[in-house]
């Protein structure tokens, strides 16, 4: 019996944004334009702060400029709308990136309409969900898009394979079924409330996991050979875990992400690529194909 070869997602990341930064390089001198990020924190949640300081620190290392806003929980909802007003106006911003969750008290959903779709780098917003729905090019949520360039890293061909994807959240879940949709993947999606979860999952050539269950899947889950992409990431007294029980799994998967260095590496290499098409889009130049 093989063992699952791992998907890389660290060095497939280093491998985007190394390009990210050519093509910045290159923006700047035709333009003049420096891509700019602005990233707004409210409160003091340790996770998140962890989360902007990487991102941050990707935006300059790739060139662009890092436009930070850091919030005190007490702050309203109306200033947290008016400065996303300002920085939708501000020419120098490229893109736009409210983290989440935001502390309770706040309408989030509310706060993230108001980002201009041309900013949206998160690819979150009504408008951005709508015109992925459709299939009209846009900003795409940067998890997803991520997720599929790293099936893509197997060989793996989408175009008629079967997909489960474990998880049906607006952030995550939704919009990744749509992008295999859109590859002409046959998708399933499954949740708390699917009948049979093992069968289901079993289907699958492609196993995206998203559910934010510590250690939910095991190797009677997985197809011989799919490929398995674990999205969930949970703090434990001993490091760090997926919803995937990634030991269990190695038997059966001809390929898996490791948690942590599969998924959560390519998210910030993704929102590197969309600041940079969004400045693109701004500055009236069509993205390379």
């Amino acid at each position: 019996m093989t063992t699952a070869r791992i998907i890389d997602g660290t060095q497939i990341a280093r491998d985007l944004r190394a390009t990210v930064a050519e093509d910045v390089a290159s923006f700047r001198r035709s333009t003049g334009i420096v891509p700019g990020l602005a990233t707004l924190l409210v409160g003091e949640d340790p996770a998140s702060e962890v989360y902007v300081r990487n991102k941050r620190k990707a935006v300059i290392a790739a060139g662009m400029a890092d436009v930070h806003h850091h919030l005190d929980a007490d702050i309203s909802q109306a200033a947290i709308a008016e400065l996303i007003a300002d920085l939708a106006a501000d020419d120098t911003v490229s893109g736009i990136l409210l983290q989440l969750p935001l502390p309770t008290g706040f309408d989030s959903a509310a706060l993230i309409n108001l980002i201009p779709f041309a900013k949206d780098v998160d690819g979150l917003t009504t408008l951005s969900a709508g015109l992925l729905a459709r299939g009209v090019s846009g900003l795409r949520p940067c998890t997803p898009t991520g997720v599929m360039r790293l099936i893509d890293s197997t060989g793996v061909d989408l175009d008629g394979a079967t997909a489960v994807v474990v998880g049906r959240s607006e952030l995550v879940g939704g919009p990744m079924s749509r992008l295999l949709l859109e590859r002409n993947a046959t998708v399933t999606i499954a949740h708390s409330h699917t009948r049979d979860l093992e069968g289901v999952a079993s289907t699958a050539d492609v196993l995206v996991v998203a559910a934010g269950v510590p250690a939910l899947i095991g190797a009677n889950h997985i197809k011989q050979g799919a490929v398995v992409i674990d999205i969930g990431i949970h703090r434990t007294d001993h490091g760090l875990i997926g919803d995937v029980r990634f030991d269990e799994v190695l038997d059966r998967a001809g390929w898996v992400t490791p948690v942590p260095g599969g998924v959560g590496p390519m998210t910030i290499a993704v929102l590197m690529a969309n600041t940079l098409a969004a400045a693109r889009m701004q500055a009236g130049i069509p993205a390379p194909v």
